[in-house]
């Protein structure tokens, strides 16, 4: 849409980590289902946008250097759909929700949801004291972080470019570092570097990517709503504005007969051959 858009980033508490790694499904499941609540439920607030809004979610759960690290990012666009189906857009382009209430807000419902479940006993009290991890910030059409996001959906946590040296028992590959921006090693043994790889490989039929909002399959007809608010006026030239032209063009009739475009002849129809489809040969 043309509109400006947000990278909205939750990750999951660093004690609720190995958790994750014994129930993965469960784990990332409530990541996705109380990250999106939070987020349009802020969103509905009317100091903010007063409004649904929409929202592509892809989970990613590696760093760069492979370490267990799962977070969800949010590509949201900075534009609501009220109640009364007035469109709704922040004052400021470079503000969307608060982050502090939307970590709370978060945090609460991870809380909510993991005490409906067994898990929630094998997690210590101090997980609940600490702040929720969120990164919000504006990141202009979109275009960009469409761009960043999308290799994250096919790509695995470590390519075969990536490693430069095997050496008897010991790997090696090359990572560029988040703070310093250098490239750097990292050394593991076989089966340490397993380890590290397999922990990022997702459960069975797990999806991880997932529309929120006014991005959601089911309402599409309240995005081409929005779509067309967002759409410029047209322009009518200056002599449309005035009056309607009395004379209109005179209509062009179609031809009776078609003619081949290459000798000029006739055509005429002689048959209509129906669709057959193309079935696997039998075998005896």
């Amino acid at each position: 849409m043309p509109a400006p858009y947000f990278l909205i980033t939750f990750t999951l508490p660093a004690p609720l980590r190995a958790v994750a790694r014994q129930h993965a499904r469960t784990l990332y499941t409530f990541l996705f289902r109380a990250s999106a609540a939070a987020l349009q439920q802020l969103a509905q607030d009317s100091r903010f946008l007063g409004g649904q809004i929409g929202m592509i979610g892809v989970l990613q759960t590696w760093t760069r250097d492979m370490r267990f690290h799962p977070h969800i990012h949010y590509l949201v666009a900075a534009v609501a759909l009220a109640p009364d189906g007035a469109l709704r857009q922040p004052r400021n382009p470079t503000f969307l929700v608060a982050a502090k209430p939307l970590a709370l807000l978060f945090r609460a419902k991870l809380r909510a949801a993991l005490q409906q479940t067994d898990l929630y006993r094998h997690i210590p009290r101090e997980v609940w004291q600490q702040p929720g991890v969120v990164d919000c910030r504006a990141v202009g059409s979109g275009a960009a972080a469409l761009k960043y996001l999308a290799p994250y959906i096919f790509r695995v946590a470590l390519s075969n470019n990536r490693i430069v040296g095997v050496e008897d028992d010991r790997v090696t590959f090359r990572y560029r570092d988040g703070a310093t921006k250098q490239l750097r090693t990292c050394t593991l043994g076989a089966l340490a570097f397993i380890g590290r790889f397999l922990q990022h490989v997702l459960p069975h039929g797990f999806v991880k990517v997932r529309y929120y909002g006014l991005f959601r399959v089911g309402n599409r007809r309240a995005l081409e709503q929005v779509r067309a608010l967002l759409a410029p006026p047209e322009q009518t030239g200056t002599s449309s504005a005035r009056e309607p032209t009395s004379n209109p063009p005179p209509l062009v009739a179609r031809p009776a007969v078609l003619c081949c475009p290459v000798c000029g002849q006739p055509m005429q129809l002689l048959s209509t051959l129906s669709r057959q489809s193309r079935a696997p040969p039998a075998f005896p």
